[in-house]
């Protein structure tokens, strides 16, 4: 009968087993190997030892494509957290239309992200007869201030890629959602007899209730910031001047542009290793931030 069940098991899990052999394992598996080469995709590998990674170490762009995409992540998970919170928090209280402001906040993250990201370019066009963001700057500032030349300065480049990160925060509002809606009634209650005010609950009642969520969110957040890549592709180039050249359109410049697949590998193998260690960093502080119920 046990081995009826483990057969039964094996054969239900087994689509997905060899999909992730297949799509991570196997791939993980050859970054690692072609990161101690010298491959070039049109010749066979030949072994260099750590002569990669000792590259990375006299690299300057790999310091400058990891401090962008730790500005990033660190900035567009911090308002991209508030924001989703907040939004979250308004479309859990009782008010007209609801399911469809909160299908409004979700749609955007269904559309496809390069006509987004292209979408948003012609948005941040300087010439005010093209760029809706600088018309709507003239528009509620009554002509008082001048849109800035959103792609002329490593400011505002990278200022107009956090504002359009906050454009997808429709997942996040959805799961923030689910959390509001496990906080017990009788928090609030006790909270409200205690003479707490909606603020004070909103701090010191739903937020360590929530913060599971928070810590799920934020972990999220910090994989899709370390990969970001089509979006800056698509609206910056990575410039000007490098400030907004992140680390996956490094690797692919390295493999894709230069040929250089050792490198690449390597510098991917770092980028997972990157991740996985924020990851790990981020669970060991929630044991000690993050309030787990019956825990």
């Amino acid at each position: 009968m046990k081995h009826d069940s483990l057969r039964t098991g094996l054969l239900w899990i087994g689509p997905w087993l060899l999909g992730f052999g297949i799509f991570t394992v196997l791939p993980v598996s050859l970054a690692i190997y072609y990161g101690f080469t010298d491959y070039t995709l049109l010749e066979s590998p030949i072994p260099v030892g750590t002569q990669n990674y000792e590259r990375m170490l006299h690299d300057e762009i790999l310091g400058t494509v990891l401090w962008n995409t730790a500005i990033f992540g660190v900035l567009s998970i911090f308002f991209g957290s508030i924001l989703s919170i907040a939004l979250a928090a308004l479309l859990s209280k009782p008010a007209r239309f609801q399911s469809f402001w909160r299908a409004a906040v979700f749609a955007p993250s269904v559309l496809p992200l390069v006509a987004i990201a292209v979408i948003f370019k012609l948005g941040y066009d300087p010439d005010p007869e093209v760029g809706l963001a600088n018309q709507m700057i003239d528009w509620f500032t009554f002509g008082a201030f001048q849109g800035p030349n959103w792609f002329g300065s490593g400011f505002w480049a990278m200022t107009a890629l956090l504002l359009m990160s906050l454009w997808s925060v429709g997942p996040a509002v959805v799961i923030y959602l689910a959390g509001l809606r496990d906080v017990p009634k009788q928090l609030h209650e006790a909270a409200s007899i205690d003479g707490v005010g909606p603020v004070g609950r909103f701090f010191h009642v739903v937020l360590p209730m929530i913060s599971p969520v928070i810590l799920f969110n934020v972990i999220i957040g910090v994989i899709n910031a370390a990969q970001v890549f089509a979006v800056p592709l698509i609206m910056t180039g990575g410039g000007p001047e490098r400030s907004t050249y992140f680390h996956s359109m490094y690797v692919y410049d390295q493999a894709f542009k230069f040929g250089d697949m050792g490198y690449a590998s390597a510098l991917g193998v770092l980028q997972f290793a990157i991740i996985l260690t924020l990851t790990g960093l981020i669970l060991l502080a929630g044991r000690k931030l993050v309030y787990y119920r019956g825990a």
